[in-house]
């Protein structure tokens, strides 16, 4: 397996994970989650968000060059609030392992890559949110030392 950065531009490699992820949180939370995205739409979204400033995609790769998983982190600088100190920190929006090869150290492979390139920016901080329902997720978070340290909810009419 071989970590690569993932352009903008070639953003329909990550559309069919994307989907399996979406699926299952469309499952489990239906009211927050649109059913059925198009593949189009699901790339143009994509190689818009991924081309903006501080957007990196790292995708793990087979030797033939299969995507095995993909995670999409940004780097956001956050300045000072009377509340809180200012920091430069790395936000994971998305992680995704293609099924057959979950639980065979691609997620860690990944984070592990993110840590790397964002300590060698002297970023010290990572963060990133995931559905309770999540399991795997938590689990790989709590693995890769990050803890929660904060809970959101939602009210939905």
């Amino acid at each position: 397996m071989k970590i690569i950065d993932i352009p903008a531009s070639d953003s329909a490699r990550l559309v069919p994970l994307l989907q399996g992820v979406h699926a299952l949180h469309v499952e489990h939370q239906p009211s927050r989650y649109a059913a059925n995205p198009r593949d189009k739409d699901l790339e143009a979204w994509l190689s818009d968000w991924l081309g903006t400033e501080g957007m990196f995609t790292l995708g793990a790769v087979s030797p033939t060059g299969a995507l095995l998983g993909y995670l999409i982190y940004q780097v956001e600088h956050r300045p000072a609030l009377p509340v809180r100190a200012a920091e430069t920190r790395a936000m994971m929006h998305h992680i995704a392992v293609q099924g057959p090869w979950q639980r065979m150290g691609v997620g860690k492979a990944l984070m592990a890559e993110m840590k790397s390139q964002v300590s060698a920016q002297g970023i010290e901080v990572i963060a990133t949110t995931y559905a309770p329902f999540d399991a795997a997720s938590a689990a790989l978070m709590s693995g890769m030392g990050l803890a929660p340290v904060m809970s959101m909810a939602e009210w939905r009419a």
